[in-house]
């Protein structure tokens, strides 16, 4: 059986690849609230208040509102409980960081 490259470096890493169903909201709806909170809260919103002349300025302000999204917004469902998607990260990061020492 041929593999991917990709699936030889989550190998090599001990990485489990999973996919999720397509529309599943018990599976996928972290990802799907996200890009409909994107396009409600920045997309349709700056295409209001200014016209683009190239990708490169969409992708500024677009990075721009990522960055306040994650280091700035409380979340309040299951996972973030009031933190911000960074501290989230930075906390599981270290967790991760003590099994490997243990380990």
């Amino acid at each position: 059986m041929k593999r991917h490259k990709y699936q030889l470096y989550l190998a090599l890493d001990d990485i489990d690849h999973t996919k999720t169903k397509v529309k599943k909201p018990q599976t996928n709806g972290i990802c799907e609230r996200f890009q409909k909170t994107a396009l409600a809260e920045f997309y349709r919103v700056t295409f209001r208040r200014k016209i683009y002349w190239s990708l490169g300025e969409l992708r500024g302000d677009l990075d721009t509102w990522l960055d306040e999204c994650n280091t700035q917004r409380a979340y309040h469902g299951k996972r973030c409980v009031g933190k911000t998607a960074y501290e989230e990260l930075s906390a599981g990061k270290a967790i991760v960081q003590e099994k490997q020492i243990a380990a």
